[in-house]
């Protein structure tokens, strides 16, 4: 029985094994990180704090309750409390001018700017989030890259060297091409370092332990050359930034504090019923009304303070709605000019520098190109593959960007 767990086991585990290793999309990145990340669980916590004011400030009142026994009396058969006066009242407060109505309003109003703080933290952590998630796509598309261009540099150095054995070309110029390799393994290095550096700060931002090796990500490392309009993205931008949206409930809450200001200027009563015993009399009830006379105080101070507070919140409304307006702008801006960047490379560039280098090496090989071109030829390729790429992870940069400055992802 041992026996057959045991196999059973190992069946198992190169399927645990492959799960673990697959790589994560960019949807599977934002659900770890919106369960995992500590700065965004930690802004959850302040949502739930300024709700847990909401019932602070909806509670009533307590009533007061007081005993009173005055005017002992000692007799010599030791009865204290024989002509002694016994008092016991009851008082509450009656709050005026729906005080606890708008302090629950007011409180509301809160938790509403704290949710709309909390999604616009989670946008900016989004943000970081994807352009990390961006630079580890951007750095296996250059380590890819160089693993090419190395392999295709080790083929042109087998020919040469079958060339040299031949005594097709001089020792000096395999030489020459021996020593560019050097360049090439370079590339690959520092690709491969770029590679684990962006796996890191993702680990990071995701929380996670997961080994270098066994984490991967994937996704789409290309370009669209269609965007949308420039109004479309300012209207739905409006209708989206959660900063622009606490800014306006801001200006709720500041209303409602100086209406509640207004209230707590007015007076309230206490009100109380007492019973008692006051020999010779063997009992009594009694009620009265306490009213406090706001001569000198009117909370006016307060009243104006809150009434200040309503126009600097309008005005910081102004300045939001200015800087979404800029947000936006510029974000688009810059993805319009790296997507004209980018055409041409699509369209021509690529293509050319391959050609070119193809075209050079076989006539090289041949002997109808110097060595100079050959390298050169060979040099531009590569700059040529490594300009494209480092344009793709800009316009990708500048669409998570744009993303930002709308609220929301309009571009996948």
């Amino acid at each position: 029985m041992k026996t057959y767990l045991l196999c059973f086991a190992l069946l198992l585990l190169p399927t645990h094994t492959a799960l673990a290793q697959r790589a994560l999309t960019w949807q599977d990145l934002k659900e770890k990180f919106e369960a995992s990340n500590p700065t965004l669980r930690a802004g959850q916590l302040n949502v739930d704090e300024s709700r847990a004011q909401e019932i602070t400030a909806f509670l009533r009142p307590n009533p007061d309750l007081s005993i009173t026994a005055d005017q002992f009396n000692y007799y010599p058969q030791l009865r204290p409390l024989a002509g002694a006066d016994q008092i016991g009242s009851i008082s509450y407060l009656i709050e005026r001018g729906n005080k606890r109505a708008l302090r629950k309003e007011v409180a509301t109003k809160g938790t509403q700017i704290a949710v709309s703080q909390q999604e616009d933290l989670e946008r900016n952590l989004l943000f970081t989030l994807r352009n990390a998630f961006v630079s580890l796509l951007q750095a296996k598309a250059v380590l890819q890259n160089a693993k090419e261009n190395l392999a295709y540099y080790d083929h042109e150095l087998q020919i040469n060297r079958d060339r040299l054995k031949a005594g097709d070309i001089a020792p000096v110029d395999e030489d020459r091409l021996e020593l560019q390799r050097a360049q090439f393994e370079s590339d690959l290095e520092t690709a491969d370092v770029n590679l684990r550096t962006a796996k890191i700060q993702l680990l990071m931002l995701l929380n996670e332990r997961t080994p270098v090796d066994s984490f991967d990500v994937a996704g789409p490392f290309e370009f669209t050359e269609t965007l949308p309009s420039l109004e479309e993205l300012r209207a739905s931008a409006l209708q989206t930034r959660p900063d622009l949206r606490a800014a306006m409930e801001t200006v709720d809450q500041a209303k409602s504090s100086h209406r509640l200001a207004i209230a707590n200027g007015t007076s309230d009563p206490i009100v109380s019923f007492d019973a008692g015993r006051n020999p010779p009399l063997n009992g009594y009830v009694g009620f009265g009304v306490t009213f406090p006379l706001r001569i000198f105080d009117k909370n006016q101070g307060e009243k104006l303070r809150t009434d200040i507070e309503v126009t600097r919140s309008q005005r910081l409304v102004d300045a939001a709605r200015a800087q979404v307006f800029s947000d936006v702008d510029s974000a688009f801006t810059n993805l319009r000019s790296t997507v004209n960047l980018l055409r041409p490379y699509k369209s021509k560039y690529l293509t050319t520098a391959a050609r070119v280098r193809d075209t050079v090496s076989f006539a090289y090989e041949r002997g109808a190109a110097t060595l100079l071109d050959f390298l050169d030829a060979q040099k531009s390729y590569r700059d040529t593959r490594l300009a494209y790429l480092n344009l793709i992870g800009s316009y990708l940069t500048a669409q998570s960007q744009l993303n930002l400055a709308i609220g929301r992802e309009v571009l996948p």
